[in-house]
């Protein structure tokens, strides 16, 4: 293997957040083959050489890995909960790997989440000026009016907060429009935003309860296994997500 940056080796390891693991470096808590080091550009190979941090032997870093899971409705988007609820955790069987979502899915809401121990990846897809476009089937109670279609497709103001936190914001310009007609329909939502219980909020405005959530699609993926099942990406789809997150072949949903 390459020799790579001890940042990095370390972030991917599992041991600490990248910045983290430069402060280490500095502080003269990491050796490489028995030498202090404390340079950020220091470089070491992680399949041949010995790297200790704070004293203990590095066992080897994880390999990059990134997964398609389908989540199911009733599983909490954390490494644990409190309550005892089941995580998405539970449903990655995958030996060694420390996984982590990437993002969030409501406790109630199913659907397409990205699984992954790349801390780059996932911070590039979760920051604000990514912009991935996500799409969602979202069912409600009641039938909207095309002039309330329009008001989410311009954006619409949400609470955000409670107390001495609470603000109102104006969510972003999204695609809205029918995917099965009835008494209680279908809509299909893109959204190039990520805001906490966005979806129910946007339609609360307009007078309608959101009754089922399922996310199908994030950026170029599609969501294409059963419920509760996941499969890797291949390079070219971590390829393809990295270059909509940096603003390559960037879509529009105004």
């Amino acid at each position: 293997m390459p020799a790579e940056r001890l940042q990095k080796i370390i972030a991917a390891a599992g041991i600490a957040s990248r910045r983290k693991a430069e402060e280490l470096i500095k502080q003269g808590l990491v050796s490489v083959n028995g030498q202090t080091v404390s340079e950020l550009g220091a470089k070491a190979d992680p399949d041949h050489d010995h790297i200790k941090v704070a004293g203990k032997l590095l066992k080897g870093a994880q390999r990059h890995a990134t997964f398609l899971l389908h989540k199911p409705k009733g599983y909490v988007t954390t490494s644990s909960d409190p309550e005892g609820r089941p995580t998405v955790i539970d449903l990655m069987k995958e030996p060694g790997l420390r996984l982590y979502p990437v993002g969030r899915l409501d406790y109630a809401t199913e659907g397409l989440l990205l699984m992954t121990n790349d801390g780059e990846l996932a911070n590039l897809l979760t920051k604000a000026s990514s912009r991935v476009p996500k799409t969602y089937l979202v069912k409600v109670s009641g039938t909207p009016t095309e002039d309330a279609l329009q008001k989410l497709r311009e954006g619409v103001r949400i609470q955000e907060g409670e107390g001495k936190t609470q603000r109102y914001i104006r969510t972003a310009p999204a695609r809205v429009s029918w995917y099965k007609r009835g008494d209680n329909p279908w809509f299909e939502v893109t959204l190039i935003q990520g805001r906490n219980r966005q979806i129910r909020k946007m339609f609360e405005v307009v007078g309608h309860r959101v009754e089922k959530i399922k996310r199908v699609q994030y950026g170029p993926l599609q969501l294409d296994v059963d419920t509760g099942e996941y499969r890797p990406l291949s390079l070219k789809e971590v390829a393809q997500l990295k270059a909509a997150a940096s603003g390559r072949r960037r879509q529009r949903v105004d």
